[in-house]
């Protein structure tokens, strides 16, 4: 077999590991917490050049911040969103950073070194467990992160339940993620929660939906 044939082979069999291994991460994730590990944080930190509904700018534009607003990054991984809504609420706002991994929280912290000027919390733990009811988050946030919980019915009402009448969950989608949840599935299990569906940004395969909480009758 010539060297071309053997790389041509060798290139097969590596893409038939990966698309195994992206299927069974997807599958096992409806039952067991498997987030994105820690030593992957170097990958979740790198904006998707393929869609801008993933990317930090876009996705914090979205969420027309003011100063002083209280933003949950709920499943915030190594802060790729956590600096820069840091940076939108301002010195007098305040970002609650929440992830099952102490490891990923690290790298957070890290990156805060010397920004004195952002005030950002860093709590660990499953996210409906480690996230206060009664927080009155004007904002949340849920990139690419609820497909990694196994119970997203009770994620998403702590998730309401934090935030304040009128405050806005976004949650952001990618087909490219392993755990990629369908806009239809997340949509009824957010208005099962509680929420208002409002707007909705990109397609099918790649978007950032908002979801409001009613203010009180």
């Amino acid at each position: 077999m010539s060297l071309s044939a053997w790389a041509g082979l060798a290139g097969a069999v590596l893409l038939a590991a990966f698309l195994v291994w992206f299927v069974a991460w997807g599958l096992l994730s409806k039952r067991h917490r498997l987030p994105c590990p820690s030593w992957l944080g170097w990958m979740v930190e790198m904006d998707n050049p393929f869609t801008r509904t993933n990317r930090a700018a876009f996705i914090v534009e979205a969420l027309d911040l003011t100063p002083g607003m209280r933003v949950l990054d709920a499943g915030c991984g190594p802060g790729r969103l956590t600096i820069p809504l840091a940076e939108a609420v301002g010195p007098h706002g305040v970002v609650t950073a929440v992830d099952i991994q102490p490891a990923m929280l690290e790298r957070v912290r890290a990156r805060l070194k010397g920004r004195a000027d952002l005030t950002v919390h860093l709590v660990a733990g499953a996210l409906e467990e480690a996230v206060p009811a009664d927080a009155a988050f004007d904002r949340a946030l849920l990139v690419t992160v609820l497909g990694e919980i196994p119970d997203q019915a009770a994620a998403l009402r702590r998730v309401h339940d934090s935030l304040r009448p009128g405050g806005v969950l976004s949650i952001t989608e990618l087909v490219f993620d392993p755990h990629f949840q369908r806009l239809s599935r997340i949509t009824a299990r957010a208005e099962a929660a509680g929420f208002r569906p409002s707007t909705i940004h990109g397609g099918r395969l790649a978007y950032t939906a908002h979801f409001v909480r009613p203010a009180a009758a």
